[in-house]
């Protein structure tokens, strides 16, 4: 859908402040996309974790759609082949992962892997173990307190599998994705005298080098498209390839861009929602590739976020998007533009990769790995 907008009007503008008044973020309804409409869409995004830019597009809209349901307003259960989605299936998986229930991943879709967790529930309460959440379960969730301390059990999970798979990166499979690139979405483009800029082209000539250097380090690498893709590729349909290959780790490439050129600098994004439910993994992830690109590149520090967007959500594999500048920043745009730049943000990446496999006690300072030496390693094995 195209995105609505300050300024717009009309049934659809309607419907989206219906849901914001519902949800106290505006005081009155109507059919205009004023000023104060704006603030309250961006309050909603930041509160949801998603990009804060005050358009409705597909994600955002998604996201107000399933905001309307509140946990117990409906009996939910596993829907085939339409799962339900909402609010209330978010707030019930945070709940369960609370209670040391395997809920998975809080995707606010009620999956069949969400289903088997209230069915475990069911069990352990004394109701009938059918998996679907009505009045007596909902009863039942109100009345215990949460049961898993020391961290939340799916992350404690992914933290022991990492711990357990040893600091050899040969072997296991990442997922590299370049952003955009499909059809006409080319992302963020910059005319530069006579030559044309775009993100889509430059963050898979990235992808193609970081393939390159993963592969030499003894890793399984899986782009999630090519040079030109004919038509776009979605978030959902990215991070389904991933999880079709049981990818272990998943890095998402992207440019940003500003109508101020004064910004600049590479920000990390990693799973997140506004009510403090983090993968800590992912978050390391995300630590461990800010930290090496800004100490080998010498870029501004935007720091690390967490966000709920699709491709960070629907995985299940710890999972990272990097903004590697503002392509509409003459200083970033010119280090990008530049191979041996671009070489530097590999190495850094590759670096942060195999220091995701060091146990945490044994980690290195920032910027110490020769990745060159990872090459000669796997070399003098073979």
């Amino acid at each position: 859908m195209r995105s609505i907008r300050r300024g717009d009007s009309g049934p659809a503008v309607a419907e989206i402040r219906s849901i914001l008044v519902g949800l106290e973020l505006l005081e009155s309804a109507g059919d205009v996309f004023d000023d104060a409409m704006d603030t309250a869409v961006r309050a909603f995004q930041q509160g949801r974790g998603l990009g804060v830019d005050g358009l409705v597009g597909d994600e955002t809209w998604g996201a107000l759609d399933a905001s309307r349901w509140r946990l117990g307003a409906r009996t939910l259960f596993h829907s085939v082949p339409d799962a339900l989605v909402g609010e209330d299936v978010r707030t019930l998986q945070e709940r369960l992962l609370e209670m040391g229930f395997d809920s998975g991943r809080p995707d606010s879709i009620y999956g069949p892997r969400t289903a088997r967790a209230v069915a475990q529930f069911q069990r352990e309460v004394g109701l009938t173990s059918d998996g679907s959440c009505g009045p007596q379960t909902m009863k039942a969730l109100r009345q215990l307190g949460r049961k898993v301390v020391g961290g939340r059990p799916q992350w404690l999970r992914e933290a022991e599998a990492f711990r357990q798979a040893g600091t050899n990166l040969v072997g296991k499979t990442i997922v590299i994705d370049p952003g955009h690139g499909g059809g006409d979405d080319q992302g963020v483009v910059v005319p530069d005298g006579p030559l044309r800029w775009s993100e889509a082209d430059l963050v898979y000539d990235l992808a193609n080098r970081l393939e390159g250097r993963l592969a030499a380090a003894g890793m399984r690498v899986h782009l999630t498209r090519g040079p030109k893709p004919a038509e776009s590729i979605s978030s959902a349909e990215r991070a389904g390839l991933a999880n079709s290959l049981g990818a272990d780790l998943l890095i998402s490439l992207h440019l940003d861009g500003h109508d101020n050129e004064v910004a600049d600098g590479v920000a990390t994004y990693h799973y997140g929602t506004g009510s403090g439910l983090s993968s800590t993994v992912g978050e390391r992830l995300a630590n461990l590739v800010q930290r090496e690109i800004v100490v080998r590149t010498g870029m501004r520090d935007c720091r690390i976020h967490a966000k709920t967007w699709e491709l960070l959500r629907l995985t299940r594999m710890p999972a990272v998007r990097v903004d590697l500048g503002y392509l509409t920043s003459p200083l970033d745009r010119d280090r990008l533009v530049n191979p041996l730049f671009r070489e530097q943000i590999v190495e850094a990446i590759l670096a942060a990769v195999q220091r995701m496999y060091y146990p945490v006690e044994a980690d290195v300072p920032t910027g110490s790995i020769d990745v060159r030496q990872l090459r000669m390693a796997l070399s003098s094995k073979g």
